[in-house]
């Protein structure tokens, strides 16, 4: 575990915070380079970058805020942003939520999933390295490969110390890397090219559903995490909008002219 990563002047440079911010910033070339390749050069689209990016860390904050029903049970506003616990889920929600809003504001009415699709994978992917070196990387796995952690990093992170845990943030980047490999293989073969966004959060929310069961993250309900009932209940609009950009076009055959009556002169 590397929760800091160096100093500059004396200053400590946070791990996750600087992985973040470089998944952010990686992410926003990304996307610039699909504009260009795309010719897409409206301006707007920077705007609509804009506040999708501030929505979305909004939201990835105040994803785990609401975790008890008991509002006095839950930590205060101040503190929250300040020391509490961040949401990839949530932050996807409210990026997405902030494209569309950053779009009715501008008066941009093209669609942009195919420029955030490649551009989000690609930042969690780094983005999740952060995560990899400063939290609880999984439930016990029972297998020599997973990571072992000594008292002092399982007593900052809540995890089990001396045993071999779920790498489950590295499962998570393999992920996205794939992702990436295919949002690029694939991403002139749709018919709508923007579909490419939906495709990749469906394949997202069934991907981290599953590997929540290994993630050790508290269990809520039912035997299930508070992301996997959170996915629950969005994950099936998610799936049925993917299937709708997946299934194949009908194209109706052509009706054939009628031909001319003509009448014979006797």
């Amino acid at each position: 575990m590397h929760p800091v990563l160096g100093e500059v002047l004396g200053v400590g440079i946070p791990a996750h915070e600087a992985f973040v911010a470089l998944g952010l910033l990686v992410a926003t070339l990304v996307f610039g380079a699909e504009m260009r390749r795309r010719r897409m050069a409206d301006p707007r689209l920077w705007a609509v970058v804009a506040v999708a990016l501030s929505w979305g860390g909004v939201f990835m904050y105040a994803g785990t805020w609401f975790q008890h029903l008991d509002p006095s049970a839950n930590a205060g506003f101040v503190a929250q942003f300040l020391y509490g616990n961040r949401s990839v889920l949530g932050g996807l929600a409210g990026a997405y939520a902030g494209a569309l809003a950053g779009k009715r504001l501008t008066g941009y009415r093209g669609r942009t999933g195919a420029l955030f699709a490649p551009a989000v994978a690609a930042g969690l992917a780094i983005g999740r390295v952060g995560c990899l070196l400063t939290e609880d990387p999984g439930s016990p796995t029972g297998h020599d490969w997973g990571i072992v952690l000594d008292p002092a990093a399982a007593a900052r992170t809540g995890a089990v110390a001396g045993v071999p845990l779920h790498p489950s943030f590295l499962y998570e980047i393999a992920f996205h890397l794939l992702a990436l490999a295919l949002v690029v293989r694939h991403r002139d073969r749709l018919e709508e090219p923007a579909g490419l966004l939906t495709v990749y959060l469906a394949a997202y929310a069934v991907f981290r559903f599953l590997v929540e069961f290994v993630r050790g993250n508290e269990v809520a309900w039912l035997g299930l995490t508070r992301p996997q009932l959170f996915l629950l209940a969005l994950g099936p609009l998610v799936l049925w909008r993917a299937a709708r950009v997946l299934r194949p076009a009908r194209h109706t055959a052509p009706i054939a002219p009628v031909p001319p009556i003509t009448q014979e002169v006797a």
